[in-house]
């Protein structure tokens, strides 16, 4: 115990230092990275900010998340980070970057913290380098500039780090606690992705704390079930709240937050096996849910700067997007294939693994000489901790049917962590020539030069041979002469040191700042040179320049793009071939239209109208000096639809229904009018029946319904109804023909008129 009180008394004596110098340049890189520049994303992931915009208008709105000013259906993840974001969006305006900024924040402070957690065992040049490899990680700034919730999950489950450290060095039960309760405080953030962690907590807290095994199982019971009760509390209010009277849970099938906590954002994103079951429709389970399809559908749509430029990709087999388990090592959404190397695979490497090689060899380092018995030293516990936060995360993510790229930075605490204890560690090593542990340093720094020239290499054509080659040179020499200069203990050979460590942070630096110079994708954020594409994947070399960001998409009631040529995405058709998108047809690989059209390669809205709709190349332009109104659902309106509407509302409660979110959204961010997305999300959701839609026709609640043929799912009865109930408006009233209307979220679609008595 007297042990335990000097550690607390020399960390407070710690506090009153100076701030570390070497840190502010550290944060200042992580500001620029996660800030700069925000404001150009207009409306960012607009699913996501529609909800915002709703939630500003009523606490009703507020609490359950709801995704339209009615209050019809909510959005697909739990509120804690959309409270944040409306919280943000009161105190400085409705904007892009204000739903944004909580998130960039979060990612500042990951940093920070990461660098508290290290710096106090390890030392304060293994934090700093921690912290530099935090901010650096490619995925941690690309996530951390939208309003997608991964970065505040990621800052708060750190948070509950710290509160863990501080349980087992104060042996005080409040911080455990305390600790466990924001755990449950992250799974209203993300729900189960949040207990990713719970291997490496339970794990240090059994191994670290020196008390009795019959406390340690009651702490942790009863922490634990503190845990379960924060998590489940927000679920248990709604589900237990009469669905007459509250929103119903998007994305869910059952209207149950439980049921969308455990199945779609749960079992399912591991199993990929998600089948979508409406009241009167039902699919068969797939590869690929139905919702998945929606977001590339959303995605594919989004529109980049105006003035960036945007080429095709090569058709190529090994471009081709197909299902997890495919043949292709894309995998879909460039997720690659399950297995043992998927984290090496093209599409994730690039993202966070840059420095694994080095975590491997520091891990080695780290562990070399432990006993299983113990005793275990302060370094080894903690370096306990982070390896079970690393490896079941990492396997999650090598056998996951389901996960975007994004969701990859779970992985960057315990990487960061590792290459920061690491460094110091294998440095130490390698001066005091511990024989074969002195040859961890070089070791390390050849085999991680090797794995990011392999990252690279896809991606000769956008960034040149030059770095490839350099990269690769540098790490093989520096290598080499330090394993040559073991022997010699001078200030050259420190500097050789530093020299490695910048040579193997030089390339995440460069791929970190692509979603500043290239654009970004608020929807699918990744990094690399093609990031505003928000696909992932090697660059092409093709030439068209007059799209951008998928431009050609419209908006609903916006003239019909022209027809493009081959080599282009499709969405997904009605087909079971292997490897697809969830039915997709069989063409060589590539998606097709549900409209079944047979022209190869192009990407076609619902309704079967093609357009020019192709992906940004990353020689896109580098200026973003125009705001980008992306984030998978253009913002754009069709004002001449928007004014029609406006004007023959005769009191209803909706401006318009619609099939799913891509409609509805930036009429909600436009107008901030409820707009029903009668299917939820992806148009899939069982909430509409023919009987409910007739009682809200005949109150007056909605008059107008927008259909573009996409989103069907549980609603199909739904919508033959209204094809065979309703007048069809004239094109020539509210279909608009400028050009600035090109770039909007539904293509071609039929707008209907139903009035009830």
């Amino acid at each position: 115990m007297k042990h335990m009180n000097s550690e607390v008394k020399e960390e407070r004596t710690s506090n009153k230092k100076r701030i570390d110098l070497f840190l502010v340049p550290i944060v200042l890189i992580a500001a620029f990275l996660n800030l700069f520049k925000i404001w150009t994303d207009e409306y960012a992931n607009a699913y996501y900010t529609a909800a915002v915009k709703s939630m500003l208008q009523s606490f009703h709105n507020f609490f359950y998340a709801s995704f339209d000013p009615g209050g019809y259906v909510t959005i697909d993840k739990p509120p804690v980070v959309f409270w944040i974001q409306t919280i943000s969006a009161k105190i400085f305006g409705f904007h892009g970057w204000s739903v944004i900024l909580p998130q960039a924040l979060a990612g500042i402070g990951s940093v920070l913290l990461l660098y508290v957690l290290v710096k106090r065992t390890f030392g304060v040049w293994a934090g700093r380098f921690a912290a530099l490899a935090m901010a650096l990680t490619p995925i941690v700034p690309a996530v951390s500039r939208t309003n997608n919730i991964d970065s505040m999950l990621v800052f708060t489950l750190l948070v509950a780090t710290w509160m863990l450290f501080r349980a087992v060095r104060t042996a005080k039960f409040g911080w455990v606690l305390a600790a466990f309760a924001m755990i449950g405080v992250a799974f209203n953030m993300k729900m189960l992705q949040a207990y990713m962690v719970l291997p490496a907590f339970y794990v240090f807290y059994v191994v670290a704390t020196k008390i009795t095994w019959k406390k340690k199982i009651a702490f942790l019971t009863t922490a634990t079930a503190l845990m379960l009760a924060v998590s489940v509390s927000w679920a248990v209010v709604v589900d237990s709240t009469s669905a007459d009277k509250r929103p119903y849970m998007g994305s869910s099938q059952t209207n149950s937050v439980l049921e969308l906590a455990f199945g779609y954002n749960g079992i399912n994103r591991l199993t990929g096996n998600t089948s979508v079951t409406g009241s009167s429709h039902k699919q068969p389970a797939q590869t690929e849910q139905q919702t998945a399809s929606s977001e590339t559908k959303q995605t594919s749509n989004s529109s980049a700067d105006s003035s960036q430029s945007s080429n095709q990709r090569k058709s190529s087999s090994s471009q081709k997007m197909q299902a997890p388990g495919g043949g292709n090592q894309n995998g879909m959404f460039n997720t690659g294939n399950p297995g043992p190397f998927r984290l090496f695979q093209k599409g994730l490497s690039d993202q966070i693994s840059w420095l694994l090689p080095f975590v491997i060899f520091s891990i080695v380092g780290l562990f070399a000489g432990v006993k299983f018995k113990g005793p275990y030293t302060t370094k080894q516990k903690e370096s306990l901790f982070w390896l079970a936060w690393l490896l079941p995360v990492a396997v999650f993510f090598s056998i996951a049917g389901f996960f975007h790229q994004y969701y990859l930075i779970m992985l960057a605490p315990p990487i960061a962590a590792f290459a920061g204890a690491g460094a110091v560690a294998l440095w130490s090593m390698y001066k005091q020539h511990n024989g074969w542990k002195s040859w961890l340093l070089p070791g390390g720094i050849l085999t991680t030069a090797a794995l990011q020239v392999y990252i690279m290499s896809p991606y000769v054509s956008s960034i040149g041979v030059a770095p490839i080659a350099g990269v690769g040179a540098l790490g093989v020499i520096l290598a080499l002469v330090l394993a040559v200069r073991k022997q010699r203990k001078n200030s050259l050979t420190n500097y050789l040191g530093a020299a490695a460590m910048v040579v193997l942070l030089a390339m995440p630096a460069y791929w970190a700042m692509t979603p500043i110079i290239y654009g970004g994708n608020s929807m699918l954020p990744s990094a690399g040179p093609d990031s505003s594409s928000g696909m992932g994947g090697p660059p092409s070399t093709a030439t068209n320049s007059k799209q951008s960001g998928f431009n050609g998409m419209q908006p609903p009631g916006s003239s019909s793009g022209n027809s493009s040529s081959n080599n282009q995405m499709q969405p997904p058709s009605s087909s079971s071939n292997g490897g697809q998108m969830p039915g997709g047809s069989s063409n060589n690989g590539q998606m097709q239209p549900p409209s079944g059209s047979s022209n190869s390669g192009q990407m076609q809205m619902p309704g079967g109208s093609s357009n020019n709709s192709q992906m940004p190349n990353s020689s896109s332009s580098k200026s973003s000096s125009s705001k980008r109104k992306s984030g998978g659902m253009n913002a754009e309106v069709n004002q001449k639809l928007l004014n029609y509407l406006t004007k023959n509302n005769t009191g209803e409660k909706y401006l318009f229904a619609t099939t799913d979110s891509t409609s509805a959204a930036p009429y909600i961010i436009k107008t901030g009018k409820p707009v029903m997305a009668m299917g939820g999300f992806s148009g899939s959701d069982p909430i509409l029946t023919v009987s409910k839609l007739k009682a809200m026709i005949k109150k007056g609640e909605v008059k107008y319904f927008y259909l573009s043929g996409m989103g069907k799912g549980g609603q199909s009865d739904v919508i033959t109804w209204i094809k065979e109930n309703s007048k069809e408006i004239p094109s020539s009233k509210w279909q608009s023909t400028s050009s600035s209307a090109q770039q909007g979220p539904s293509g071609n679609g039929t707008l209907y008129e139903i009035t009830l008595k």
